[in-house]
């Protein structure tokens, strides 16, 4: 098989697999055997493509060879004969106009999108399990590949795909788009899993690098299919919004050797412009719906007040403490608080960001984070406290995970003198 070939076959899979597996998740209401037949499809491409070429629509081709698949693993195990003449009835169809099967089928192709979404996202399942399997499903991603992004052995990930499929299956999770009151719990699965990938790329836990971005361009990708498919869901938007403005500073992170650059020290010139005036559209769009600000929305419109101010000295600090202030009331959440502690800080003094940041001391959140020393050296610090700020960081650079994370607390150490 030709090198070109090869990469057009990877290239169709990344973009067409989350709407392969959506699409037969419908006929055959298993999550795992669609993945399967999907893969099974793929088998058959890489064998014939490079002899019979490339087909003028990769994504139909696919679809209508995994459809017939469906139909023999319906007729193989008896199941729904009824479905499987339909099914028969609609793939004749489908095959003879095959050239326009994905523009024709949007509407249905879009819905059983926004099904597979929930499915792979369901709260049934662990943290760490819905983001595999959404990486697996909706991103197309290698077991090999997800594994190599979380530092996680490649059998492990694995494990934790098979075991997600199967709890999918044994608790006969419904192939549906959640309705009435359960949507809004199913969906704030969803956002908090988009999120997960995203900041897993923006900002590594573990491991050496800094930043993973093909983990910010993932979380992005996903964000936006969301966008589409719930174009009245203003969380959604406040997320994608918050996603494009953060991914738009992905350049001005790191030095080149790799290392961290913080917010405030950012060459802004380095910034990407078009995905900041994405965002701001976005946010602007969700707080047009005209609906209470969610904690998506509220972080987004955090992130906006950096994107406005073209230099550091022009940020709006006060602004972005009521918003912190805001966000807070909603969530309760002490990281949420440590923020804010940060934000009153630069907007009234140190001192007034100490006070709140001694205050969640005996969080138990926060306990084992180096994020809450890492706050209270840097508001030391500019008191002038040098001997307690460096206690402070050299104790975040013992909790830090991320080695470049922890190479730039020890220099916070070494300016204390």
């Amino acid at each position: 098989m030709s090198t070109e070939t090869h990469r057009t076959i990877e290239t169709v899979w990344r973009m067409e697999s989350a709407r392969l597996i959506a699409g037969l998740a419908r006929i055959v209401r298993d999550v795992g055997v669609a993945e399967e037949l999907a893969q099974d499809a793929l088998v058959a491409a890489l064998e014939q493509w490079p002899e019979a070429g490339v087909p003028r629509n990769p994504g139909a081709w696919l679809m209508a060879s995994a459809k017939h698949r469906a139909i023999d693993h319906l007729r193989r195990n008896k199941l729904l004969e009824r479905k499987h003449e339909d099914l028969g009835l609609e793939l004749g169809a489908r095959e003879r106009m095959v050239p326009d099967l994905a523009g024709q089928a949007d509407d249905e192709i879009g819905d059983d999108l926004l099904k597979l979404i929930f499915m792979a996202c369901h709260p049934l399942l662990s943290s760490e399990a819905r983001v595999a399997l959404t990486l697996r499903l909706l991103g197309g991603l290698s077991t090999q590949e997800i594994a190599r992004a979380f530092f996680v052995p490649e059998p492990t990930m694995a494990q934790r795909i098979v075991r997600a499929k199967r709890t999918l299956a044994e608790n006969k999770i419904a192939f549906e788009t959640p309705q009435g009151e359960e949507i809004n719990a199913r969906l704030a699965s969803v956002l908090e899993v988009i999120y997960l990938i995203f900041n897993e790329g923006y900002a590594a836990t573990t491991g050496g690098d800094w930043m993973r971005p093909a983990l910010c361009e993932e979380g992005l990708r996903l964000g936006r299919v969301l966008a589409e498919l719930t174009p009245a869901e203003p969380e959604v938007h406040g997320l994608v919004a918050l996603m494009e403005i953060h991914a738009s500073r992905l350049r001005a992170r790191a030095t080149s050797q790799g290392e961290p650059v913080l917010l405030l020290d950012q060459d802004r010139s380095r910034w990407d412009w078009l995905l900041v005036r994405r965002g701001l559209a976005a946010l602007d769009h969700a707080e047009r719906l005209g609906m209470a600000r969610g904690p998506y929305v509220l972080q987004a419109g955090i992130a906006a007040c950096h994107a406005r101010a073209r230099t550091a000295e022009e940020t709006n600090w006060v602004r972005i403490a009521e918003l912190y202030a805001e966000l807070s009331a909603l969530t309760q959440s002490p990281v949420v608080e440590l923020g804010r502690a940060v934000a009153l800080g630069m907007a009234y003094g140190p001192a007034t960001g100490l006070e709140l940041a001694d205050s969640l001391a005996a969080e138990p959140s926060l306990r084992q984070s180096h994020r809450l020393p890492s706050v209270r050296g840097d508001l030391l610090f500019k008191l002038g406290r040098l001997a307690e700020a460096r206690l402070e960081f050299e104790r975040a650079a013992q909790m830090a995970l991320n080695d470049s994370e922890r190479r730039m607390l020890l220099d916070r150490v070494r300016e204390c003198g």
